[in-house]
């Protein structure tokens, strides 16, 4: 019992599209936050290159995925190529920890000797940052994917960001607070590190190809036991492409040595059931009650 998922060409052209114009918009704002960030002296603006770099990874390969995901699998990637996305997130981890920890080093011993940021630029890149990331969120709303929903979240949080910096820019215009900089870069760095570590933690669950969720992998284990011909359902493994597209592979026990015609009633049975899980590849074996499975026991 095998099963495929397809895609739809002309939809992912226009998602293409999408992520082709925000990535390219979030790149460039984002190399002019970091040369901003140095200039106005402020590493709140830094801080948030750095949330800005990482969107720009996440839509980059979410771009550069979109060209990939119809592309039939070979005889070397049997599965397709969806696993690129989690190598990808694993990278993209990998480096936002990294500007996290840079940042956090810059900002930390200027609490102790605040340094008053260039305000007018800072304000003129926050007003820019605003408008940037709330046009990118505007250009993803019409889009329906999977990526484009989350990446259009992540562009909202940078919209809010900078909605922040641009509030504390024009209160450092009137008083003389220079240590709301550092503070803001150590909040931003924070936020970025703690949602990082939590995707990291998810990422490489699904890279070891744990189970995606638990509670589905325990209903789907009822849809095949719950049949009067199974006596036993071993060898059930449930893991994830990509966190969007499941796998599903189980051994099942007949109960008696039924006729083909029986074995067909319930392997469409059994394919009717599981349609609601939306797998995107199925393979169930059946063994007779005498056969000797040959697979180690698990």
């Amino acid at each position: 019992m095998h099963s495929h998922s397809h895609g739809h060409h002309g939809h992912h052209q226009s998602s293409d599209e999408r992520l082709g114009w925000v990535f390219l918009l979030n790149v460039s704002f984002t190399i002019i936050e970091f040369i901003g960030g140095w200039l106005t002296n402020s590493t709140a603006i830094m801080a948030d290159a750095v949330h800005d770099l990482g969107d720009s990874l996440a839509i980059g390969l979410a771009w550069i995925l979109g060209h990939f995901s119809d592309k039939s699998p070979s005889k070397a990637y049997s599965y397709g190529y969806k696993r690129l996305s989690l190598f990808g997130a694993l990278v993209n981890s990998i480096i936002l920890i990294i500007g996290a920890v840079f940042v956090l080093s810059e900002a930390i011993p200027r609490l102790f000797e605040p340094q008053m940021p260039v305000v007018e630029g800072m304000f003129a890149l926050a007003v820019l940052g605003v408008a940037v990331n709330g046009f990118a969120v505007y250009k993803l709303k019409a889009g329906s994917t999977m990526n484009e929903k989350v990446l259009t979240w992540h562009l909202l949080e940078d919209a809010l960001g900078w909605l922040v910096v641009l509030v504390v820019s024009v209160v450092l215009m009137f008083v003389d607070w220079p240590i709301l900089d550092p503070i803001l870069s150590i909040g931003f760095t924070l936020f970025i590190l703690f949602n990082v570590l939590k995707s990291l933690k998810s990422t490489t669950g699904l890279f070891l190809q744990g189970t995606p969720d638990a509670d589905t992998q325990r209903k789907i284990r009822e849809v095949l036991s719950n049949k009067p011909q199974i006596d036993g359902v071993h060898h059930l493994h449930f893991w994830s492409l990509d966190g969007e597209s499941h796998v599903l592979t189980a051994h099942l026990t007949l109960n008696a040595v039924y006729d083909v015609e029986t074995i067909k009633e319930l392997k469409a049975a059994i394919a009717d059931e599981l349609a609601r899980f939306h797998l995107a590849h199925t393979t169930i074996e059946i063994e007779f009650p005498d056969e000797q499975c040959r697979d180690k026991s698990d």
